[in-house]
């Protein structure tokens, strides 16, 4: 009856998360395409050229029709007929939408693809992005979404391998209710485990044995004869080489036979099944036989809420909870230890349904964890390993960088609560108290969870306006419940708050949250590095994976691993092609390497990137002002060409290149105009642009088949030419420079102010208040129903770890209560979470 009820439980809350994983989608692992804001908002400006190009056409065609019919027919020598067909009145609009055409930016796209290539190529050739340790350059997987990098808003960080370096290193342990390495801070050292390893101390014995048993590490020998150890996961390399260090050495794994060498004798195990670690199951064990005396065990290793509940009913574990509360406060990550004997029958009947549930096609993920739950009971906690993973160097500078410029940081970590916030304490993620304030969203129920919320909603409106550091804590439980019945009020959380910390959340949840801040019109980062990390990072906006030691499914998955009434054209085909290709490409192209401000500048003002966040350097005001530019050029290249050589009377062939010739020149001012540091490069593009233009030009008056023959040569010889290059350049930039010099004089930004001081060689010791883009909140985000208690002071709430709401306490007369209770087991949460 116990095993049946054990497995429909189990059964329930598989079916829950399978539930959940559909509803998140069934292409698991598929990217998303990505759209960077800059592709939105030229698309969305491309669409507003095409409606004004629509325009013109049914202004001009129809004020063309009215012309042919009022004094085209006037003139003799046009030769219109007095009757006509019908679709003779969409003759000139559509030869209008032909000429018009141009004006779609056609070679934009080709032209930005190729600025992001560049980009893309910077960031791999970048030596400062090189690790040290393992010389791995960075590398941009996806070139498309470069400029999305100085928009970003929100960081969504794994914790392990991302803020710490990812290299285990055993620190302490319990063992049997006994605390080792407390002292010295290095249990291996211990005089009292050492001492009782060499008397044989049966719990310990048992402890380091499992140490060196229960993992899927592979031994092998380097050619010196040392062993060396491969594995997976680096928690289970560093509990292996602690075991060998206190003696008890694995050091052959044979297909199903495993020796551990133990003070002079081997011993032998033959590995019968493993149950592999999932991030719902959270723990791994496998079923060994002692090839020596033939008993058969399990033995296991996962979290404390993965293994303490499943103790057998004789044994106390308040010793264990208290070790893992201990260790997480120093930033510790935690495994517990347990083993049983299973019967030769049980173990019979067990495994023709493991063997059963493993070759099914259907719900074959399901029927193998209810299998495994039936064997994975009455365990003997044997104790509880803490492991160190330090903070990779520069963590805290970085993240303080950061923020400065207005970047916010949400940590996603499958850790403990108390673990996660040390770490964050320790990298600048969130500050101490007084500075400081860190809330705590939790409970097991929708009531508790509904209580929860509101309370830190609370505390939030009321200090948004004050400069205190206000974040907020919750664990996977209370998040699958407030996504699920309150993701409104969630959502308005996340939108008040700058820093989160989210612990014991499953791969599912981290993609969920990086998908709450999109759809509130944020730009996301996410990073991480390992496999659990895969999905949040395609979820991003831009996905960053690190090269670890976890592997390089992230870095694999990661965008980034660390345009006449006639009919006839004013201009032949070539210079149209050449103009669209060639001329507007090349100053595009290598303005690349041109920068707003020196990396000097933006590191000593940070919050320069408020600019970018908000969109303020391309929107569709400064979009207004270049297409008003570019009529206003448009204009001044023909009121000046047409009239100066329709004087002339001269052929519309040199009036077309007149006007070509203005076009570039206005380019090449222009391009040097909005140029911030000249290097030789640019030098050439720009005035090389232009000289390549005659060059390509006189080549081709020189083919007597080109349609040019001559005319570039008769141009250039007369002064009226030269002249009117002079007028065009005179008239298209004299109003441009003054607006230029208005705007840095009168209504200089924050950039132009740090520009002009790079140009005049002075420091800038104040810019300001920059203040980020506002964001609004939901009109129709509802208060929650359940009111906070009048007794309790809506403003205060101290750090968890010196908060006795938070610490759990154990009596003697109901010992962890919190995982004894079969309900307690049926959240989704206990079934998907996943230490990092």
């Amino acid at each position: 009856m116990v095993l049946t009820s054990i497995g429909a439980n189990v059964k329930l809350q598989y079916s829950i998360f399978l539930g959940n994983e559909t509803k998140l989608g069934m292409t698991r692992g598929i990217p998303e395409p990505k759209l960077t804001a800059v592709d939105a908002m030229i698309d969305k400006l491309t669409g507003a050229i095409f409606v004004f190009q629509i325009v013109v056409v049914i202004v001009l065609g129809t004020a063309g029709n009215v012309w042919k019919d009022t004094e085209a027919r006037k003139q003799w020598y046009v030769l219109y007929p007095q009757e006509f067909p019908w679709y003779e009145l969409l003759v000139i609009p559509l030869r209008f939408e032909l000429l018009c055409s141009i004006m779609i930016p056609i070679s934009i796209k080709v032209s930005l693809d190729l600025v992001k290539s560049l980009y893309a190529k910077f960031i791999d050739w970048d030596y400062e992005m090189i690790d040290p340790e393992t010389d791995t350059p960075s590398h941009a997987t996806n070139t498309a979404i470069s400029e999305d990098l100085a928009q970003v808003e929100y960081i969504l960080t794994d914790k392990t391998g991302t803020l710490t370096e990812n290299r285990m290193i055993f620190r302490r342990c319990c063992i049997g209710g006994i605390f080792y390495g407390n002292e010295t801070g290095d249990a291996l050292k211990d005089v009292g485990l050492l001492n009782a390893i060499t008397s044989g101390s049966p719990d310990v014995i048992r402890f380091l044995t499992v140490m060196a048993v229960c993992n899927t590490v592979i031994p092998a020998k380097s050619k010196a004869g040392a062993i060396l150890y491969k594995a997976q996961s680096q928690d289970e390399e560093a509990l292996v080489h602690a075991a060998a260090q206190l003696h008890m050495v694995l050091v052959n794994k044979n297909a199903s036979i495993l020796e551990i060498k133990f003070n002079g004798s081997v011993l032998q195990y033959e590995i019968l099944e493993t149950l592999e670690f999932t991030s719902d199951r959270k723990r791994m064990s496998v079923v060994v036989k002692d090839c020596h005396s033939g008993n058969i065990s399990l033995l296991s290793k996962g979290a404390d809420e993965a293994i303490l509940p499943y103790a057998h009913a004789g044994q106390q574990t308040r010793t264990f909870v208290e070790a893992v509360e201990q260790y997480s406060q120093l930033g510790l990550r935690t495994l517990c230890l347990a083993w049983r004997e299973v019967e030769e029958d049980e173990y019979q009947e067990w495994s023709l349904m493991f063997k059963e549930a493993s070759s099914t096609l259907i719900d074959r993920e399901w029927r193998i964890a209810e299998v495994c739950q039936r064997l994975e009971h009455d365990l003997k906690v044997l104790g509880v390993t803490a492991i160190e993973d330090r903070l990779q160097d520069g963590v805290p500078e970085t993240i303080e960088t950061l923020r400065k410029a207005g970047i916010n940081f949400w940590m996603l970590t499958g850790d403990k609560q108390n673990t996660a916030i040390q770490i964050a304490l320790s990298c600048n993620f969130i500050s101490p108290e007084p500075k400081g304030q860190l809330l705590s969203i939790d409970g097991k129920t929708e009531d508790e969870v509904c209580r929860s919320l509101e309370r830190v909603l609370l505390t939030m409106r009321i200090t948004t306006s004050e400069p205190k550091d206000v974040a907020f804590v919750v664990d996977g439980w209370a998040l699958e419940i407030a996504l699920k019945h309150y993701r409104k009020a969630f959502t308005e959380l996340a939108i008040l708050s700058r820093t989160a910390i989210c612990c014991r959340v499953t791969p599912s949840q981290k993609a969920q949250l990086v998908e709450l801040l999109k759809s509130c019109d944020y730009r996301t980062l996410a990073i991480g590095d390992g496999g659990n990390d895969v999905r949040m990072i395609q979820k991003a906006d831009i996905g960053v994976g690190i090269s670890g030691r976890e592997g390089l499914q992230a870095a694999r998955a990661a965008d980034y691993s660390i345009g006449s009434l006639s009919g006839t054209s004013l201009f032949n085909s070539v210079s149209l092609m050449a103009y669209n290709v060639f001329y507007t490409s090349i100053p595009v192209l290598v303005s690349t390497i041109d920068k707003d401000l020196s990396e000097g500048t933006v590191m000593q003002h940070p919050q320069i990137l408020f600019y970018c966040q908000a969109g303020r350097l391309l929107n569709p005001s400064t979009f207004a002002g270049w297409f008003g530019r570019s009529l206003f050029h448009a204009i001044v290249a023909f009121v000046i060409s047409i009239h100066v050589y329709a004087y002339e009377k001269s052929e519309m062939e040199e009036v077309s290149m007149v006007a070509l010739s203005g076009c570039i020149w206005l380019q090449a001012f222009v391009v040097a105009l909005e140029t911030n540091s000249f290097t030789v490069f640019q030098h050439l593009a720009i005035w090389g642009n232009l000289v390549a233009f005659y060059i390509i030009n006189w080549i081709f008056s020189a083919i007597p088949s080109s349609g040019m023959y001559t005319i570039m040569f008769r141009l250039c010889s007369q002064p009226s030419y030269w002249i009117t290059m002079f007028l065009i350049v005179a008239a298209g930039m004299g109003p441009i420079v003054a607006l230029k010099y208005f705007r840095y004089t009168y209504r200089a930004s924050k950039i132009n102010i740090l520009q002009q001081a790079e140009r005049m060689g002075g420091p800038i010791l104040s810019l300001g208040t920059i203040e980020p883009q506002p964001r609004a909140i939901e009109k129709d985000v509802a208060p929650l129903s359940i009111t906070q208690p009048r007794s309790r002071s809506p403003v205060y709430e101290p750090l968890l770890s010196d908060s006795p709401n938070t610490r759990r306490s154990f009596g003697s007369g109901t010992p962890f209560d919190f995982f004894q209770s079969p309900s307690r087991l049926s959240s989704i949460y206990s079934r998907n979470c996943k230490d990092n």
